[in-house]
C-alpha cells in the first residue's frame, strides 16, 4: 500500500534529495530491471540501453544521473524500500507510478503538496492521520481538514 506522510519529516531513514542520492547509491541491475525501464520509458520518454547509458530522444546518449528527479526517486522506492523519500521530487506524472508500486508492495513517501493521483478510485494511507482514502476527493478533504500542509510546504 502507499503511505503518504505529507508536511515535514525528519525520520532518520528520510531522504529529503533524491536525485543526488540516487546518483550516489544506485546499482547497475536497478537500471536493467523491466520496471525501471518501463519507468524511464513513461516518466522520461528515453530508453534505459544499459547499466551506464540512456538513450533520450531530447538530449541524446546520457548517463544515468541525468536522469529527471522523479524517476530516480520511482527507482529508489521500487529498489530501496528501507527509506522515506521526498517524493515531492516526482510531478504528477509520476502519480500512476506511486500508485502502481504501492499496489505491489508497502512504500512510505513523504510529500510536501497535493499531487494529483487520479480521478477513479485508490487506496493511499495518510500517516500523519492513520486514515485510508479511497479516492482523490477524500485525499484532499483529509489534507486540508488535517491542515497537513503549512503554507511553507504549499
Amino acid at each position: 500500500m502507499l503511505r503518504i506522510i505529507f508536511g515535514d519529516y525528519k525520520g532518520k531513514n528520510y531522504i529529503l534529495d533524491p536525485d543526488t542520492y540516487f546518483d550516489n547509491v544506485y546499482e547497475d541491475e536497478w537500471l536493467t530491471d523491466p520496471v525501471s525501464k518501463e519507468m524511464v520509458r513513461d516518466i522520461d520518454r528515453s530508453e534505459l540501453v544499459g547499466p551506464n547509458l540512456v538513450q533520450s530522444p531530447v538530449l541524446g546518449a546520457i548517463s544515468p544521473s541525468r536522469l529527471s528527479g522523479g524517476v530516480k526517486t520511482l527507482i529508489l522506492i521500487e529498489n530501496d524500500p528501507a527509506h522515506v523519500y521526498n517524493a515531492s521530487a516526482c510531478g504528477e506524472n509520476c502519480a500512476a507510478w506511486l500508485l502502481k508500486l504501492g499496489a505491489r508492495k508497502d512504500i512510505t513517501v513523504r510529500l510536501g503538496y497535493l499531487m494529483h493521483f487520479s480521478d477513479g478510485p485508490f487506496e493511499i494511507e495518510v500517516v500523519n492521520t492513520g486514515k485510508l482514502v479511497r479516492n482523490q476527493k477524500e485525499l484532499v478533504r483529509e489534507v486540508i481538514m488535517q491542515d497537513l500542509l503549512e503554507a511553507e510546504y504549499v
